[in-house]
């Protein structure tokens, strides 16, 4: 016994070219057009004058337009969102610097934020320019100054150590402008360490 293939309901009447010619919409405003025009006429109200130009859809037919239309509809606003996205994008935002970075390491960790975790990187890049008053403003470093007095192990040790080299550089040099500058500095961290 062979299996035959179920038909649909069949729409399949001719369209005339003026139909084939015409936009989704244009199809439908038609047609609703005449529907009014033929309720207006069994009313017993006169027509406008407008002629009959777009012919009679079923109800297949018109929903079948109405799909199309509103595919339509979603296809300009997806192409107007691509377009608008393209626009925004062509721009890439700014990467932020070390130091900023390292500041706002530095402020998580005072804020006790939740978020905030270990990150070497930082912290070796606070190690590093703690002593420059342009890197690390004024009103941070007693924030790093706290900071340091739980730093543990080997950093602690370098830093110490470091720190020392940097004042007998500094009492054999005497007059170096930049060692001047890091002088307070230096004292404030070798007392905490020590």
């Amino acid at each position: 016994m062979v299996k035959q293939k179920r038909k649909g309901p069949k729409v399949a009447k001719k369209k005339s070219k003026k139909l084939k010619n015409m936009s989704v919409e244009e199809i439908l405003q038609a047609t609703d057009a005449t529907a009014s025009e033929e309720e207006a006429s069994q009313k017993g109200v006169a027509a406008s004058g407008v002629q009959d130009t777009a012919p009679q859809l079923s109800k297949e037919e018109r929903r079948v337009l109405e799909r199309k239309l509103k595919k339509e509809r979603k296809k300009e606003e997806k192409q107007q969102l691509r377009e608008a996205r393209l626009s925004t994008v062509q721009t890439p935002p700014a990467k932020r610097s070390g130091a900023e970075l390292a500041l706002d390491y530095l402020f998580g960790w005072a804020q006790k934020h939740q978020s905030w975790r270990f990150q070497k990187t930082r912290q070796t890049w606070l190690l590093l320019n703690m002593y420059d008053s342009d890197k690390v403003p004024e009103e941070h470093f007693p924030t790093l100054l706290a900071y340091l007095e739980g730093l543990q192990g080997k950093a602690r040790e370098l830093t110490l150590q470091k720190a020392e080299a940097l004042m007998q550089e500094l009492d054999v040099a005497g007059s170096d402008a930049a060692l001047q500058e890091k002088a307070p500095r230096l004292r404030q961290v070798l007392q905490l360490l020590s």
